[in-house]
């Protein structure tokens, strides 16, 4: 074959290997294209929506707390803070250059509202980093002169806008911190896994009803859908989903009440509470020294917080659910009924009291040195006689006092809707053993006859122990939440309080105790009659109990009482953390708290409010 057919073939063969090459070629683009655009388009397209799309939390407004009258508690107020949007600041190149253009802009809001800035160079990188499509917060909480002078240059103030924030405001203040609690920011999610890449500024309850009731009063969060370019800077809002507020919570709480109870503690270490016997309701509950709920909002700063938590007088303490302490002779109408179900005495028993009481070689003392004589149940009471109620808890057995404080409550929590309860202590011979690995002893019943020793119960306890006198052995659970108002609506929908239990005392029993606690206060020798009010019969019980080493011993005093005696509609308890005996230190407290409770009862409009 000549040299140039032979040639001439060759390129023919290598054309059709070049166009199969070609052909080839276009075949696996083709595929490849079909595969990126048509098998696994959707799945491209989530990831360009994940790399382009930020979803964005947006806080509901948070419910309203009020009081039984529809006095405020806590509500929200708007607050205005300066907002930076760096999508409109940004700066081509290093990071840096949009951060030195973010600093300008600070220094010139600086010089025209005549406020330091709130925020560093560290915070502006930090934001970019972390949080780039949102608004940087600058200033918070400015004042109407504020915005005024901004609104006058804000044409030349790119990237720089007002936006608006609810604050918490606890009308209250400190009067019923320990009550509604406090709020503190709730951390925010920056996982792109997550429902949200990013949180807006929510409020999280910490403690009280804020904590308690949380759920009901954030609401539903809403939402926004942001579209950022490849660089993560915000390029626009796709959707958005409006919150749904939180309820509003109505309190049983009276804050008329509450006042009366806070002014006679006047800021002594202490707790009162005051209860319906009737339902349980939570009239007033009241520990001192208190702190200022505002000042967590919407975080509290450090300083303060070291100062809080370092305080000696425990301001952040709730003494009134969470302080147990040995309630001394306040205790003693449980003994007394334990003692006349059991039929160890009656309204006969009478134990002569010298002053003293022989325990085998030990000799225990009476508060009265000199002794009260010859003794009867009512008339212990009245006197608060140790020794009495020695003989009586001896007589009726360790078992029954202690079943008796358990039916009344004590020894577990009473179940309030409130965080923090204690349960208190009622030992027994289980206690002792595990506690101490010893044998209960007739010594142990002395102490707990009287309300010493290991015994432990809490102001609210103590509350509970004279509602369930005042109503002859039914016993409340005590709560806070009387109402709930959802979104939209204008009445709250009541919520019932829980049934009394019936410790089915003997009528003549319940009646003998109650006679001998009205003594307390309404006779002329009773130990709690400084207690007493001019037009109201009121029935106590008074208590001391000492603690501390016993080269410095002091005291806590206590005292229970309810009222109107004939038919009971407030159970208090108060303890005061140093006193000098309850009769004398904290029966004109509880004086103080009824005069409040009745010239409350008095305003025009205060049935309505029950």
């Amino acid at each position: 074959m000549p040299p140039a057919r032979i040639a001439l073939d060759w390129e023919v063969v290598r054309l059709r290997v070049l166009f199969g090459a070609m052909l080839f070629g276009f075949a696996v683009v083709g595929a490849a294209l079909w595969r990126l655009q048509v098998a696994h388009s959707e799945n491209y397209r989530r990831d360009l929506a994940r790399q382009s799309v930020r979803r964005v939390r947006v806080p509901a407004a948070r419910g309203r707390i009020y009081d039984r009258a529809g006095a405020p508690l806590a509500e929200n107020r708007p607050s205005y803070a300066v907002a930076f949007y760096l999508e409109e600041l940004r700066q081509r190149g290093a990071l840096s250059r949009t951060v030195d253009r973010v600093e300008a802009t600070l220094a010139e809001m600086e010089r025209l509202l005549g406020r330091p800035r709130e925020i560093a160079r560290a915070d502006i990188e930090k934001h970019l980093v972390r949080r780039r499509p949102m608004p940087l917060l600058a200033w918070r909480d400015l004042d109407e002169r504020a915005i005024a002078r901004w609104a006058e240059h804000a044409a030349d103030l790119p990237g720089v806008d007002i936006e608006t924030e609810a604050v918490r405001v606890y009308a209250a203040s400190s009067r019923a911190c320990h009550v509604v609690g406090y709020v503190g920011r709730a951390a925010a999610t920056n996982d792109a896994s997550a429902p949200f890449h990013y949180g807006g500024p929510e409020m999280a309850g910490r403690s009280g009803v804020e904590r308690v009731y949380d759920r009901l009063l954030r609401g539903a969060p809403g939402g926004r859908l942001l579209r950022v370019d490849a660089s993560g800077y915000r390029r626009g809002e796709l959707d958005r989903r409006e919150p749904r507020a939180g309820a509003d919570l109505r309190l049983t709480l009276d804050l008329r009440a509450q006042d009366a109870a806070a002014a006679a503690l006047d800021g002594r270490p202490g707790a009162a509470v005051v209860l319906d016997p009737r339902n349980g309701d939570v009239l007033a509950l009241v520990s001192e020294p208190g702190f200022d709920p505002n000042a967590f909002v919407p975080s509290l700063p450090a300083p303060l917080w070291a100062a809080l938590r370092d305080d000696e007088r425990r301001p952040m303490f709730n003494r009134a659910v969470s302080g147990a302490y040995p309630p001394g002779s306040t205790f003693k109408p449980v003994t007394a009924v334990a003692a006349l179900s059991q039929g160890a005495v009656s309204p006969a028993t009478s134990w002569d009291c010298p002053g003293y009481f022989l325990l085998g070689k030990r000799t225990i003392r009476c508060w009265d040195r000199g002794g009260h004589g010859a003794m009867s149940l009512r008339a212990a009471l009245r006197h608060s006689c140790n020794v009495y109620f020695f003989h009586a808890a001896l007589a009726a057995g360790p078992d029954a006092v202690v079943a008796s404080a358990r039916a009344a409550g004590l020894g577990r929590p009473s179940g309030i809707d409130l965080d923090g309860e204690a349960a208190g202590l009622v030992p027994d011979r289980d206690w002792k053993r595990r506690a101490h690995r010893d044998d209960w002893r007739d010594g142990d019943t002395c102490n707990l006859a009287i309300g010493q020793g290991a015994l432990l119960a809490t102001p609210l306890q103590m509350a509970v122990v004279a509602a369930a006198v005042a109503n002859a052995g039914r016993v409340p659970t005590p709560r806070l939440l009387g109402g709930v108002r959802d979104p939209g609506q204008e009445t709250f929908r009541p919520v019932a309080s829980a049934p009394l239990r019936d410790l089915a005392w003997d009528p003549s029993a319940a009646r003998l105790v109650r006679e001998g606690m009205r003594d307390v206060v309404m006779a002329e020798d009773g130990t709690g009659r400084k207690a007493r009010i001019e037009g109201v019969t009121a029935a106590g019980k008074t208590g001391t109990a000492e603690y501390g080493p016993r080269d410095a011993r002091r005291n806590r005093g206590w005292m229970i009482a309810f009222a109107p005696y004939d038919a009971p509609h407030y159970a208090i308890a108060v303890v005061l953390e140093d006193a000098e005996s309850g009769g004398t230190t904290v029966a004109p407290v509880v004086r103080r708290i009824l005069e409040g409770l009745f010239r409350v009862e008095a305003e025009p409009g205060r049935e309505a409010d029950g």
